[in-house]
Order: structure tokens, then C-alpha cells, then sequence
């Protein structure tokens, strides 16, 4: 008798070079996350042409941020069920189409429902990507290189976007931050269909219809309840009402996949996995890590220290750099020090770092308060997040890759997401309350202070969770 769980056969991504696929798969990763960060400095240009209001234009950001968050642990099972080429091209092709839509948009309602597609084929593409990387390389050594790579092509594509948004919108229009994505995603099609071989199937699977949509919705509706916390009260119903339906949804997601269908969408049994559940874990508080570093220190730059959205960008690029070297380094090490080593490490230049960027206020120097430590924060960066993604997804089923990529990535998501919105009440609540003894800008350092404290004992938990791994876990 032929078991539902072989219905898939494993799959067999690599068809090309594997330097190919890996090159695949960095590109797009670099692509999903450049375009989460390269709109915000185009957003005054696409206000002012398209007359959005102040609330619709956070929309234009959000919008992505929702669906690329809510769909992930669905686009990542997709990979499985149909594999990773079909998903990453399709993905690609809505990810590309909806650019256009972006791109060509007349009105504020087509350019928000573009960016919601947008999302959607972003969480497609990014979970298929770690599929890709699972499943063709699987010798430690080779697996730990490709995982630098990944991160830091991530990494760069985020810190890329503040600079890139800028030139492209100064250069020639807000309309090519989305239009761009076209003809490279074209490129990139192409490629996924020739470097990246079929998945064989036996008896075809079908989806969890309903962990799917219970799952989805929870996510979303929670992350939509906490986006709302920039502009309304913690206990407001516009905050609670969408949270605590996320949550409900979430628990009966739970339970739809322990006792009520043989497919899951979530394995639950992978959390017994032990790199699994404390890998999400940490992921899931290096998420505020990265809100801090990346978000809120473009904020001082800009807020305190005088800096253009562009300069922010540049100002932040040597760290940007750091990083990448750093966690090409760390892949290299990985497979000799395991997990535990580098990621306290790691933790360790969190706690000096953030540390140190707390000191910084409206008079201080870029070099001595800013670079210094951010230099230092993107060596722990470097360290942990290739590291962790590593981790998290280590010692899976090959037919449980794609769900497991999803996971990692939707657990960075959100805990960047709730990050993002207890950090930003607690540096607005600091800078209320100094706004009465001091000025503008050093009410505001106040706030961003309290934020890179939080931060460094976020560094701290992680550092304690990663207790819980062996004491030399293998990526």
C-alpha cells in the first residue's frame, strides 16, 4: 500500500551549475527584500502624483508587508506539494505583473492592490528559494556557504533599497522602483526554468484547504492588528480586535492540523525537531533585532543627525558591507564551530554594540556614535543570520523543505513586524516624555536610545535561547 506521505518524491531542484542555482536563488531572495525597503523614499513622489492621503500611503508599504508575511508558511508548503520551480516561477511572473500594474498605476487604490500582489508572489518566491538551497546542497560545508550567500544577497538587497529608491526616483521617476522589476524578472524566469529541474510526483497531494486559509488569515489578521498600533492605542479596538482574531484563528489552525487532516499544511511533528522549534525561536526575536538596526538607525541619521533619506543610506552602507563579508565568513566556520559558538558570539556584539549606539545624541559625531557600533552590531548580524536561518532548517524531510523555509522566514517577518511596533511606542513614549526639558532632536535621540537598549537585551534572549541547541549543532 502506497503512503500519502511519499506522494511527493523528494525534490530535485538542481538541473544546473549548482554556482547557478545558487546565483538563482540569491537573486531573488535580493529581489523580495530590496523591494520591501527601495518604495519608502519614493513615497513623498508617489503621494504628491497619485494624491494619496497620509493613512492610504502607509499602504503602500504595508500592503506588501501583510501578504508577504500572512502567505509564506502557504507558499512554502506549495513548494513542496508542486515544487520549487513551478512556485519560485510563478512567483516571479505574479511578482513581475503586479510591478508593472505598480508601476503604470493611475489611481491609489491600483498601486496598493499591486503591492498586496506584489506580496503574495514575494512569499512565493522567498520560502522556494530555501527549498532550492536545502535541497541541492546538502554537504555541511556547501550548505553553510550557500546560506551565507543567501543571507547576505538579503541583507544587501535591504539596505540597498534607501539608495537605490533614492537615485532611481531622483534619476528618472517614482515608476521605475516598481518597473525595473520587469524585465528582471524576466531574466529571472527564464533562468528558474532552465537551471532548476521538475518535481517528479507519484500520487498527486492536495493542499490543506482549510489550515491554509485558517493559517493565512491568522497571520495576517495579527499583523494587520499590530501594523494599526502606529496610529492608535495598544488597547484601542482597532489594535485588540484584528490581534486577538489573528490569535483565535492561529489556535484553531493549530488544532486543524494536530487532529483533523492528514496533510498538513504545518507539520506539527517538525517541531519535535529540536533546530526547528528553538531556531524559530531566535529568529523570531532577531526579528526586533533588525527593526532596530536597520529601521531605527536610519531614523537617528535622519531625525537627529540632519541626514537625506540618501545620505541615511550611504551612511548605513559600510555596515551593509560588514555584514555580507561577515556572514560569508560565518558560513565558512558554521559546519567546524556549529550554531551555538557563532551565535553567541554574535550576541555578544549585539550587547556591546547596541550598547555602545545608545550613547549617541543630538550632538554626536557620525564616525565616533554611529558608524563605530553599527560596524559592530552588522558583525553579529553577520554572525547569526545566516546561522540561524541554518539552524532552523536543518536535519528536515527534502519533502518538507519548502514548509520549513516558510516558517523560518515568516518567523523573522513577524517578529520584525511586532518589533517594529512595540520599539516605535516605546521611543515615541521616551521622546514624549523628554519633549519638555530639551529640543526636538534630542527628545527624539531619547527615544531611539531606549530602542537600542531594548535591543541589545533582545540580543541577550537570543543568546539565552540558543542554550536550548546542542553544544555543537552542525548547519
Amino acid at each position: 500500500m502506497t503512503s500519502t506521505s511519499t506522494a511527493t518524491q523528494p525534490a530535485r531542484p538542481l538541473a544546473g551549475s549548482a554556482w547557478m542555482v545558487l546565483a538563482l536563488a540569491c537573486a531573488c531572495q535580493f529581489m523580495v527584500i530590496l523591494d520591501a525597503s527601495i518604495v519608502n523614499v519614493a513615497l513623498p513622489s508617489i503621494r504628491g502624483d497619485l494624491g494619496f492621503t497620509p493613512t492610504g500611503l502607509a499602504w503602500v508599504v504595508n500592503g506588501y508587508l501583510l501578504t508577504f508575511a500572512g502567505f509564506m508558511l502557504l507558499g512554502g508548503r506549495a513548494a513542496d506539494l508542486f515544487g520549487p520551480r513551478r512556485i519560485l516561477a510563478a512567483g516571479l511572473f505574479l511578482f513581475s505583473a503586479s510591478s508593472l500594474a505598480g508601476g503604470l498605476a493611475t489611481a491609489p487604490e491600483v498601486l496598493v492592490a499591486a503591492r498586496v500582489a506584489q506580496g503574495i508572489g514575494a512569499a512565493m518566491m522567498a520560502p522556494a528559494t530555501l527549498a532550492v538551497i536545502n535541497t541541492s546542497f546538502t554537504e555541511p560545508k556547501a550548505r553553510a556557504k550557500a546560506f551565507g550567500a543567501w543571507s547576505a544577497a538579503g541583507g544587501v538587497g535591504g539596505m540597498a533599497g534607501a539608495v537605490a529608491g533614492g537615485a532611481i526616483t531622483t534619476g528618472l521617476s517614482w515608476r521605475w522602483v516598481f518597473l525595473i522589476n520587469v524585465p528582471i524578472g524576466a531574466v529571472l524566469i527564464v533562468l528558474t526554468m532552465m537551471s532548476l529541474a521538475g518535481t517528479r510526483t507519484g500520487r498527486r497531494q492536495s493542499l490543506d484547504l482549510t489550515g491554509a486559509v485558517t493559517g493565512t488569515a491568522g497571520l495576517a489578521a495579527l499583523i494587520y492588528g499590530v501594523m494599526q498600533s502606529a496610529d492608535h492605542s495598544w488597547t484601542s479596538v482597532r489594535v485588540v480586535g484584528p490581534a486577538v482574531a489573528g490569535l483565535l484563528l492561529v489556535v484553531v489552525f493549530t488544532v486543524v492540523e494536530a487532529r483533523f487532516t492528514t496533510q498538513p499544511t504545518m507539520p506539527l511533528r517538525l517541531f519535535r525537531i529540536r533546530g526547528v522549534a528553538v531556531g524559530s525561536g531566535m529568529l523570531l526575536l532577531f526579528g526586533g533585532i533588525a527593526i532596530a538596526m536597520w529601521y531605527f538607525t536610519s531614523l537617528f541619521l535622519q531625525n537627529v543627525l540632519g541626514f537625506s533619506a540618501l545620505q541615511a543610506g550611504l551612511g548605513q552602507t559600510p555596515a551593509a558591507v560588514t555584514f555580507m563579508v561577515i556572514a560569508r565568513w560565518a558560513a565558512a566556520l558554521l559546519p567546524r564551530t556549529g550554531v551555538r559558538s557563532l551565535v553567541l558570539a554574535g550576541c555578544g556584539c549585539f550587547l556591546a554594540g547596541f550598547g555602545w549606539l545608545a550613547q549617541a545624541h543630538a550632538d554626536s559625531g557620525y564616525v565616533t556614535s554611529v558608524l563605530g557600533p553599527t560596524l559592530l552590531i552588522a558583525v553579529g548580524i553577520g554572525l547569526t543570520f545566516p546561522t540561524l536561518m541554518a539552524a532552523a532548517t536543518a536535519d528536515v524531510p527534502e519533502g518538507d523543505a519548502g514548509i520549513i523555509g516558510g516558517l523560518a522566514q515568516t518567523a523573522s517577518q513577524v517578529g520584525g513586524s511586532v518589533g517594529l511596533a512595540v520599539l516605535a511606542t516605546a521611543a515615541g513614549a521616551r521622546a514624549a516624555a523628554e519633549a519638555g526639558g530639551s529640543s526636538p532632536a534630542a527628545a527624539l535621540a531619547a527615544g531611539y536610545d531606549l530602542v537600542f537598549l531594548m535591543a541589545a537585551w533582545l540580543g541577550l534572549a537570543i543568546a539565552v535561547v540558543s542554550l536550548l541547541l546542542p553544544r555543537h549543532r552542525r548547519g
